[in-house]
């Protein structure tokens, strides 16, 4: 039989054989159960059995334990007192540790919220900028003020009421073949506006990833600006008016030229009947010299290989009797013609390509970071290579055009000119 430091087992008696009586133990612990020849002795919470040769004096102790060594350690109380201190120290130590990575943390996200707060500040300067006249951009409706916009130019501010928030949602705005921006904070305005209720719950929805999509853009769940006038009636351009000094409002934006290809690949892309029968057939025999009829369905015309190409979507945008017939549709629609950021000051201006910290900052000035998150996605080819691919094939003077018609939302919203595009 070896011995092993009682230390390692901290529920060890410490027993004084002179009057059979156990001093003390370790506090909280038990002792192993004894081995060998026992004796009974007094403990200081009643009698137990301890091996007869579990100590020979107060101050030196041990435990046996099964073991082929053949050696003998002693261990005194001073060395289990060292340890103790020791171990205090460590836990002082880590704790001062912990204290020192949560002043670490919390500098880290003052230094955040600065920069944030910086960048949200340039932004918006840089509108007033724009609409200002100072970058000598001109555009229509630039200095128009708010009551002359029609109403029916105001169909893309949601307002939510309870939380009192304003959101002008661009379409378009989106994460490449997944449900876009534009989708997801729909799904949070109707989540924080109560204004769905959920058939497996029978309440209102709380997760905005379970609002389903098709829902989403169903335009009667949302309150807009456009429907006022016939739920207010003549107060409706003064509670406009309220509203837009006391809400926070706020639109997410992308890249001009991203955007449009976003659009052509999800309205053009793949068969999308709606879309085939408004538009695309309308590219198809202007621009793509399709002889005899065409395929009555998208189904069939993709079917035949028969589909607008992207060369004829820009050649249908650039077209001056595409807008005398009707105006753009909001999927290519300019922001700066969907959210008037020249009469609407907007509080935050949130970006696609920094969305992650972006939807951070906002939740937390929206102060609903604590009621939901924003639905997460997945980003696959960036901005660059994607105007890089697309416009390889369109003539240079088309790209300066199209440069022309959305050069307003690159200028308002801080985008650089795309020389390479525009010169390669």
């Amino acid at each position: 039989m070896a011995w092993t430091p009682s230390g390692v087992y901290p529920g060890v008696f410490v027993y004084d054989p002179a009057d059979n009586r156990v001093l003390g133990r370790r506090r909280g612990l038990q002792p192993l159960p004894p081995t060998g020849a026992q004796t009974r002795v007094t403990a200081p919470s009643g009698d137990c059995w301890v091996p007869a040769l579990y100590v020979q004096t107060p101050e030196q102790f041990f435990l046996p334990v099964p073991t082929t060594a053949r050696s003998t350690t002693l261990v005194s109380e001073e060395t289990g007192g060292a340890a103790e201190e020791h171990t205090e120290e460590e836990g002082k130590e880590k704790q001062e540790q912990r204290q020192q990575e949560t002043r670490e943390d919390e500098e880290k996200e003052r230094s955040r919220t600065t920069a944030d707060n910086r960048e949200q500040e340039d932004r918006k300067q840089r509108i007033m900028d724009v609409c200002s006249g100072k970058d000598a951009v001109e555009f229509p409706g630039s200095s128009r003020p708010f009551e002359q916009i029609p109403n029916r130019e105001l169909d893309h501010l949601i307002v939510d009421d309870t939380h009192q928030i304003i959101y002008c949602y661009v379409p378009k705005v989106q994460l490449p073949c997944l449900c876009g921006v534009c989708t997801n904070w729909k799904r949070v305005m109707v989540v924080l506006s109560q204004s769905l209720i959920s058939p497996s719950s029978g309440k209102p929805y709380t997760d905005p990833e379970a609002v389903p999509p098709d829902l989403v853009h169903n335009s009667s769940i949302h309150l807009t600006f456009a429907k006022f006038w016939r739920h207010y009636g003549s107060l409706s351009r003064h509670l406009m008016a309220l509203k837009l000094q006391h809400y926070t409002k706020f639109l997410f934006v992308r890249d001009p030229f991203v955007r449009l290809i976003s659009a052509f690949r999800n309205k053009f892309g793949k068969p999308n009947e709606d879309f085939y029968k408004q538009f695309g057939s309308v590219m198809l025999r202007r621009y793509a010299n399709v002889s005899g009829s065409l395929p009555e369905t998208a189904a069939e015309a993709f079917a035949a290989g028969i589909k607008p190409t992207f060369q004829q979507f820009i050649t249908y945008l650039l077209d001056p009797e595409t807008e005398r017939e009707s105006i753009f549709n909001e999927h290519w629609r300019q922001v700066y013609r969907l959210c008037h950021p020249c009469q609407v000051k907007y509080d935050f201006i949130g970006r696609l390509e920094s969305l992650e910290t972006d939807v951070e900052h906002l939740l937390k000035l929206l102060e609903v970071d604590h009621l939901l998150h924003f639905p997460s996605g997945a980003r696959n080819q960036t901005a660059a290579s994607w105007e890089r691919d697309w416009f390889a094939q369109i003539p240079i003077a088309m790209r300066r055009e199209l440069y022309k018609l959305y050069e307003p939302d690159f200028e308002l919203f801080g985008y650089p000119k795309p020389d390479s595009t525009l010169h390669q």
